[in-house]
């Protein structure tokens, strides 16, 4: 059985796919094209952001694949600088104005700190959250959204949720591959029915020439990018892997092997990353804006 037809159910009972074609710094027609390219490939989860500045040409993308509106999950994230209530409640509805829909699938607060204080402030913004997350509650009740959650939250950013809110968050969506594998924040997550969704699987191509990777993948006959996407995928997380080229996408949904469970434990204590290369500049990989 494909990854693509295999689903994770969240804490409201709602069926995610296990895999998602991501798609940060795909713009414009380049966007809508790849989410038609994944949509014909079997891809049933698509993932976008306010931030990302995209939202219509994904849009326009789900609408041309022909596929019905059901069919296909759909995500996007609450930018991370709206910490109150009204703008919050303000962006939801441009959300699903851009992307052309009656409801989004899943909608959550993209980072628990504006972009341009991640990595420089303690301030973690526990108020604001409470109140965008409110936005996002009373957006879920009124049935504009099927789900709600996070992204890049810690403990302490999730519990401030848990404490407060009326909706346990469905997911939390982190960094995490081989490499960099938060995996206490992971077990938190799994501990408290939050689903853990893993962005830049690949590391953003940071870790495809390790030779532990190069060599544990050629044992398994597979890719180095398949090799982690499957190891995201035994530690229980939703990948989602982020490319406009099909062949990359259909690499990246051919992952029906198993990792056996020593090769895990080696794979788990790969030495940790430090340095993203070209990307190493984002906040997510560790950089300042």
């Amino acid at each position: 059985m494909s990854i693509l037809n295999e689903d994770y159910v969240i804490n409201n009972g709602v069926k995610i796919p296990k895999l998602a074609l991501g798609t940060w710094l795909i713009e414009g027609q380049a966007a809508t094209e790849a989410v038609k390219e994944a949509i014909k490939l079997g891809y049933r989860h698509i993932d976008t952001a306010q931030a990302y500045g995209n939202e219509t040409e994904v849009g326009l993308g789900l609408r041309e694949s022909g596929k019905d509106r059901q069919a296909i999950f759909v995500t996007t994230k609450l930018a991370a600088e709206l910490k109150d209530y009204d703008s919050a409640a303000k962006a939801i509805d441009e959300s699903l104005t851009k992307l052309g829909l009656d409801y989004i699938d899943l909608m959550i607060i993209h980072s628990p700190q504006p972009w341009k204080v991640v990595n420089q402030s303690d301030n973690r913004y526990e108020k604001g959250n409470l109140e965008a997350y409110r936005a996002l509650e009373d957006a879920y009740k009124a049935g504009k959204l099927r789900a709600i959650g996070v992204s890049n939250f810690n403990q302490h950013d999730l519990q401030n949720i848990l404490d407060h809110a009326d909706v346990k968050p469905a997911v939390d969506q982190i960094l995490a591959h081989i490499a960099n594998t938060p995996f206490d924040l992971i077990d938190f997550c799994q501990r408290n029915d939050i689903l853990v969704e893993a962005y830049s699987p690949i590391a953003h191509g940071a870790v495809l020439k390790n030779s532990v990777l190069v060599a544990m993948a050629q044992k398994y006959g597979v890719s180095v990018a398949q090799l982690c996407i499957r190891y995201d995928l035994q530690l229980g997380m939703l990948p989602l892997p982020k490319t406009a080229n099909p062949e990359h996408m259909a690499q990246n949904a051919a992952v029906d092997f198993e990792i056996d469970a020593a090769d895990m434990d080696t794979l788990k204590q790969v030495e940790h990353i430090k340095d993203y290369g070209n990307d190493r500049f984002f906040p997510v990989f560790g950089g300042k804006l």
